[in-house]
C-alpha cells in the first residue's frame, strides 16, 4: 500500500470570472494559497471544485493547471469520476498523462448503480491506469454507500485501489475502515466537521474543502494530532469549528467561496444554476471568517 498521501488535502475549489469560464490566473492563486498554508495535497475537481459543472474539457484544463502550478511541491489527485465508465477512463488516463499523483473516482450520481455495477465500474477504471486510485464514496450523492467491507474487498482485488475517502458522515463507518481493512486501503475522512473525530481514531488524513480558507489552522492541528497533544488539538479545534460548522451548514462551494472572500481574497461565485448564498448566512459566515488573514509560508512551517 503507497504511503505517499497523508494529512490534510486540500478539496480545491475552481474559480470562474466574469463571463463564467474558468478563471486560470485565480485557480493557480488558489493553488498557492493551500500550499503556502502547508496543505499535504490538493485535489482539482473534486465536489468542492463543482466538477459536475464543467464540461470535460475544462476539466482537463482544471487538472493541467493545478498539476503545472503545483509543480511537484505537493502531491495533485485528479478527482475523475464520470457518468459513464468511457468518461471516466478517458479523464483517467489524461489525467495521469498529465501527472497526477493518484486519480480519485467516484460513481455515476444520477441512476444510482446496484452494488455489482458499481464494482464492475470501479475495477474497470482503475484497471484502465497504473497510478493508484482513491475511491471516493459520496452516497448522499450516487446513491450507493461503499461499505466498509466492500472497499476492502475491491482493494484487495485491484492492486492500485489504495485510498479511500469517505464522505458518508459516518464516523463509525470510517472507524471500520481504519481498523478493519487499513492494511490495503489508507482512508481519508471526507467530512469538514469530522476532522478532529477522524485524526484521533487514526485516518490517515482529511480531505477538506475548508482548507480553502483556513489550511494554516487545520496544518496546525494535524501537526498537534501528529505529536499526540490532543489537549493543543483540542483548543485550536475550538477556534475554527464555529466556522466549519457553518460552511457546513449552507450550500458548501459557495459557502466556501464567500469564507475565502471575506480573508481578502476574492475569487467570486459558483456557476448556475447554483445560487448566490442567502445574504443573512452570508453575512454571518463571512463575519466567522473575516479575522482570517492568509497564510505564509513561515506559518505554515512553524505549524508542522
Amino acid at each position: 500500500m503507497s504511503s505517499q498521501l497523508r494529512g490534510v488535502l486540500s478539496a480545491l475549489l475552481t474559480p470562474f470570472d466574469d463571463n463564467g469560464s474558468v478563471d486560470e490566473a485565480n485557480l493557480r492563486r488558489v493553488v498557492d494559497r493551500n500550499i503556502d498554508g502547508g496543505v499535504h495535497g490538493v485535489v482539482a475537481c473534486g465536489s468542492t471544485g463543482e466538477f459536475t459543472t464543467l464540461s470535460n474539457a475544462e476539466r482537463r484544463l482544471v487538472v493541467e493547471t493545478v498539476i503545472d502550478q503545483t509543480a511537484g511541491r505537493v502531491p495533485v489527485v485528479a478527482q475523475t469520476g464520470a457518468q459513464s465508465t468511457r468518461e471516466a477512463i478517458e479523464l483517467s488516463r489524461h489525467a495521469e498523462q498529465a501527472g497526477a499523483s493518484v486519480l480519485m473516482v467516484v460513481a455515476p450520481y444520477y441512476e444510482p448503480l446496484t452494488i455489482e455495477e458499481t464494482k464492475r465500474y470501479l475495477t474497470t477504471v482503475a484497471e484502465s491506469v497504473s497510478i493508484p486510485i482513491m475511491l471516493y464514496n459520496l452516497p448522499i450523492a450516487t446513491g450507493v454507500n461503499m461499505t466498509p467491507d466492500l472497499v476492502g474487498e475491491l482493494a484487495r482485488e485491484v492492486e492500485n485501489i489504495q485510498y479511500i475517502k469517505d464522505t458518508s458522515a459516518d464516523i463509525a463507518q470510517a472507524g471500520q475502515l481504519i481498523h478493519n481493512h487499513g492494511d490495503v486501503v489508507s482512508t481519508f475522512v471526507g467530512w469538514d466537521s469530522l476532522l478532529l473525530a477522524a485524526l484521533s481514531e487514526g485516518a490517515a488524513g482529511v480531505m477538506a474543502g475548508t482548507a480553502n480558507v483556513v489550511a494554516a489552522e487545520l496544518v496546525s492541528i494535524h501537526a498537534a494530532m501528529s505529536r499526540g497533544d490532543l489537549h493543543q488539538a483540542r483548543a485550536e479545534w475550538e477556534q475554527v469549528y464555529p466556522l466549519i460548522d457553518a460552511i457546513m451548514a449552507a450550500p458548501f462551494a459557495p459557502a466556501v467561496k464567500t469564507a475565502l472572500g471575506a480573508t481578502g481574497f476574492a475569487i467570486g461565485g459558483s456557476r448556475p444554476p447554483v445560487a448566490p448564498l442567502d445574504p443573512e448566512v452570508a453575512a454571518a459566515i463571512s463575519k466567522l471568517a473575516a479575522p482570517l488573514s492568509p497564510p505564509t509560508v513561515s506559518q505554515a512551517a512553524a505549524a508542522v
